[in-house]
C-alpha cells in the first residue's frame, strides 16, 4: 500500500475509523484539550462523544454542542508521573456521578471506550469494549531496569552501569566506581509503577547529592541503576511492531535541560528538526529494529515503542524503553496524526490494519521533509491560576510578547500536577536546528512574565 499518497492514507483512515463509525464513543480520562481533534474526527464519523475530563488543559476545547463533558475531580499532584498513574486508577474506579453520566449517555452499553495510552485495557470497563490503552504486561515492561535486559538480549551497546539496592554503602560504592567528569545519574526501578518526565532520575555529583537522592529513592524504589553522566544530545528512536516486522522511524531530539548548580534535569519538548550524523542515524534505526523484533518474539508485542538515550561522543547509548506510543513518536505522527493513532489502536488490539511494516516505513522520507517540533514547559507543583494564548516574537535568542501574529503561539494552562505551556505552532526552527536552546528561551520568558521558577537552564552539547 502506497502510504506516501495522501489519498491512499485518507482511504485507510476512513477504513480504520470504522471501528468507531456511528457508535457512541467514550474518551479518557484525560485533559479535555488533548481530545479536541479526536472529538472533531469522531463527529465526522457520526459518533456521539463523551469525554471524561481531568482538567481543561492548554489550547482550544470542544464546544458544548460537540460532546458531553464529565468533569472528574482529581487530587493535586506534584509530579507528572503521579498524574499519569492516576489515569489508570480513575478509569477503573470512576466516581458515582461519572458512572451515572456514562449510563445515561450509553444506556445500551454499545460504546467504544478509548482510554488513552496510560490506561491498561485488558478488560472491559463498565461492560464496554476498551481500546487505545495497552495491556498491563506492556506497562510492566516500562521499567528502566527491565530495559537493561532488553539491551543485552539485542546486542545494544550501553554505557557501563550497576544495579544496586537502595542502601547507602552499595550506592556509594557504585557511584565511586562509575563517576565520570560530571558525576553519575541514578534511575529508580518501577516498584510502585511506571515513571516518566525524569521524576525518578537524579544527578549525583557530590556527597551531598548522594544523601538527598538516597532519601528520595528509599521512599519509592527497591533498586537503582547507577550510570556515568552521559554527555551529549538526548534523543530517541521509535518503531511500530506489525505482524510482519518492525517499521522504524527517524530520530527525535528530546529536550533535557540542565540546572548545573542545583544538579537538576528539566524536561521540555521534542523535535525532528535535529539531524544526527548519518552513521549514528543508521545505528539508532538498527537498534530499534532489533529491539522491535525481540519484543515481538519474546512478548508477542504489537504497536509502538520508543528507545530514549543520549548521542554521546562514543555514539548512541540507550537509557530507557517506552512500551507505548511515546511523545517523540507523536511528534513524527504530525505527518498524519489520525492515521498513526488508528494504527496504534488497531495493532495493540490485534486488529487487521491492511498495512505492513514496509508500507509505514516508506513515510520516513516524508518525515524528513516535513519536520515537527515545539518547545514545552511543564511546571510540576506550580499553579499559575490562569490560562493564556497569544503570539510571541523571536529574535534568535529570546522570546518577547508580540503585538500581532508571528506563527509562534504560546498556550498555557494549569493541570492536576502544576501547569503546562507550549509554543504551538512554532516557526523558529529549520532542518538541522536544535530545539533545546529555543526551549531554554521559553522557560526564561515564562520566568520573566509568570514567575514560574525554572531558573537558569542549559542545553546539552552536541559532541558528534
Amino acid at each position: 500500500m502506497d502510504l506516501t499518497s495522501p489519498s491512499v492514507r485518507a482511504g485507510l483512515v476512513d477504513r480504520l475509523g470504522e471501528l468507531y463509525a456511528g457508535r457512541p464513543v467514550i474518551l479518557g480520562p484525560a485533559v479535555l484539550a488533548a481530545h479536541t481533534p479526536t472529538v472533531a474526527a469522531l463527529r465526522e464519523r457520526g459518533c456521539r462523544v463523551l469525554v471524561l475530563a481531568t482538567a481543561r488543559g492548554a489550547g482550544p476545547v470542544p464546544g458544548p454542542d460537540e460532546c458531553t463533558v464529565v468533569e472528574l475531580e482529581t487530587p493535586t499532584t506534584r509530579l507528572v508521573t503521579d498524574e499519569l498513574r492516576l489515569l489508570d486508577h480513575l478509569a477503573h474506579h470512576l466516581p458515582d456521578h461519572a458512572v451515572a453520566a456514562i449510563e445515561r449517555f450509553d444506556p445500551a452499553g454499545e460504546a467504544v471506550w478509548n482510554t488513552g495510552h496510560f490506561v491498561s485495557d485488558d478488560e472491559p470497563i463498565l461492560g464496554r469494549r476498551v481500546v487505545g490503552g495497552r495491556p498491563a504486561s506492556y506497562l510492566r515492561m516500562e521499567d528502566k531496569l527491565f530495559a537493561e535486559q532488553v539491551w543485552a538480549a539485542c546486542n545494544v551497546p550501553t554505557a557501563p552501569h550497576l544495579v544496586v539496592p537502595v542502601e547507602e554503602a552499595a550506592l556509594a560504592e557504585a557511584t565511586a566506581a562509575l563517576a565520570g567528569p560530571l558525576g553519575t545519574v541514578w534511575t529508580g526501578d518501577a516498584r510502585d509503577g511506571f515513571h516518566g518526565a525524569g521524576n525518578y532520575v537524579r544527578w549525583v555529583h557530590e556527597e551531598a547529592d548522594l544523601a538527598v537522592a538516597q532519601s528520595f529513592f528509599s521512599l519509592h524504589c527497591d533498586r537503582i541503576r547507577v550510570m556515568p553522566f552521559l554527555d551529549g544530545v538526548p534523543c530517541s528512536i521509535h518503531g511500530l511492531v506489525f505482524p510482519d516486522g518492525t517499521a522504524v522511524l527517524r530520530p527525535v531530539e528530546i529536550v533535557v535541560l540542565r540546572k548545573v548548580g542545583e544538579r537538576e534535569f528539566v524536561y521540555g519538548g521534542l523535535s525532528s528538526y535535529w539531524d544526527p550524523p548519518e552513521a549514528d542515524r543508521a545505528e539508532m534505526r538498527s537498534i530499534a529494529r532489533r529491539v522491535g523484533s525481540w519484543l515481538q518474539a519474546e512478548h508477542g508485542y504489537r504497536g509502538a515503542f520508543g528507545i530514549d538515550g543520549v548521542l554521546t561522543a562514543d555514539g548512541f547509548r540507550p537509557t530507557e524503553l517506552n512500551t507505548r506510543l511515546p511523545a517523540g513518536a507523536v511528534r513524527l505522527a504530525d505527518l498524519d496524526p489520525e492515521l498513526f493513532e488508528l494504527l496504534q489502536t488497531h495493532l495493540v488490539a490485534g486488529l487487521d490494519t491492511g498495512v505492513n511494516a514496509t508500507d509505514l516505513e516508506a513515510l520516513v522520507p516524508l518525515m524528513d521533509a516535513g519536520r515537527s517540533g515545539r518547545p514545552v514547559a511543564i511546571g510540576q507543583g506550580v499553579s499559575l491560576g490562569t490560562s493564556d494564548e497569544y503570539d510571541l516574537a523571536w529574535d534568535g535568542v529570546a522570546f518577547t510578547r508580540a503585538e500581532g501574529t508571528t506563527g509562534n503561539t504560546l498556550v498555557l494552562a494549569d493541570t492536576p500536577s502544576g501547569f503546562f505551556a507550549k509554543v504551538s505552532p512554532c516557526a523558529v526552527l529549520s532542518p538541522g536546528d536544535r530545539l533545546a536552546p529555543v526551549n531554554a528561551a521559553l522557560m526564561a520568558y515564562l520566568d520573566r512574565e509568570y514567575d514560574t521558577g525554572f531558573g537558569a537552564v542549559e542545553a546539552a552539547p552536541d559532541l558528534r
